[in-house]
């Protein structure tokens, strides 16, 4: 109990319950926007598209014995990568579209703030996950240098394999939003008053 009613966990599950919100809200603005992106690109809502390269898959393998620190790195190398994908999706859209589709631009825009506010929200959780945890903050502050020099430039796409990209890049991220909130309320379970190191949870 002691461990529960600790000041660091009792600050882990408000930034957990704050995370479900927001991943709530994100993926709710994102399939508003798929049917919208559809729509005003003149794509087939079933049409099928390869995975986005950069990106790791929502779905993983063993998921219920990831230890809470191994949920918040994959999310956060996910929504990184989200983030420059977005940030290049509105440039291209700025380019091909005119003032009769700007929603969709602004649509965009506000999205990938959604995403850099959730990156931010992960990199709060995952210092207060990795305190006293050895090695964790090394690791973290070497994504972080690997994250500035971002993604290798991709290969000049056609207009509708552009397209298909960013029907992918927001397929996954609302995939990814159901998975942020199976993570944070994970995450958000008390640890286990034995056998783990402090602000570490693991999966029963």
């Amino acid at each position: 109990m002691a461990a529960a009613d600790s000041p660091s966990a009792a600050l882990r599950r408000d930034l957990c319950t704050r995370g479900i919100r927001l991943a709530g809200k994100m993926r709710a603005d994102v399939l508003d926007l798929l049917d919208a992106y559809v729509e005003q690109q003149g794509l087939d809502a079933s049409a099928s598209v390869a995975a986005v390269e950069g990106v790791p898959l929502a779905a993983v393998e063993r998921w219920d014995e990831q230890t809470g620190t191994q949920r918040l790195l994959q999310n956060l190398a996910a929504y990184r990568a989200f983030r420059a994908l977005l940030a290049q999706m509105l440039e291209e859209q700025r380019e091909q579209l005119g003032e009769a589709e700007a929603g969709l631009g602004r649509a965009l825009a506000a999205l990938l703030l959604q995403v850099s506010a959730f990156a931010y929200h992960l990199e709060e959780l995952l210092r207060l996950e990795s305190r006293g945890v050895p090695g964790e903050e090394e690791e973290e502050e070497e994504e972080e240098e690997e994250e500035e020099d971002g993604p290798p430039p991709s290969p000049r796409l056609s207009l509708f394999e552009q397209k298909l990209r960013g029907l992918g890049v927001l397929r996954e991220l609302a995939q990814w939003a159901v998975r942020s909130v199976r993570d944070l309320r994970q995450l958000a379970k008390p640890s286990p008053a034995t056998g783990a190191a402090p602000g570490l949870a693991e999966s029963p």
